[in-house]
């Protein structure tokens, strides 16, 4: 599995990240797919559809972010990524208080296009 640093130097998967699916949308889109309507997200039309995004898992002692492949067959965690404690001590990400497996937004989704250098 990856970490940052490779993820850094693969530009094909950087600019496959689709910065907006959520886990909630991935599980719709590949694992229910053809029983739902879109939500502005293009439908999965073939085995060949897949797509790349973060999540934010929060069930170990401290969390940390997964670069998620997901496509019909089911996700392969491509890469793992500790939280950065700049994110966390700055106290402008509001961090889950549940465990579970959460979308990558605000600070955080910041905070890895800055890293990725994604504009």
């Amino acid at each position: 599995m990856m970490g940052l640093e490779e993820l850094k130097k693969n530009g094909v998967l950087i600019d496959s990240i689709d910065w907006s699916m959520t886990p909630e949308e991935a599980v719709r889109l590949y694992l229910e797919w053809g029983n739902n309507w879109s939500r502005g997200y293009s439908m999965v039309r073939t085995k060949d559809d897949e797509t790349h995004y973060f999540v934010l898992n929060t069930w170990e002692h401290s969390p940390l972010i997964y670069f998620i492949k997901r496509d019909y067959e089911g996700a392969v965690e491509l890469a793992k990524i500790d939280f950065p404690e700049e994110v966390m001590n700055e106290k402008k990400y509001d961090m889950p208080l549940s465990n579970g497996v959460y979308a990558v937004d605000g600070e955080l989704r910041d905070w890895l296009k800055k890293e990725l250098d994604v504009v």
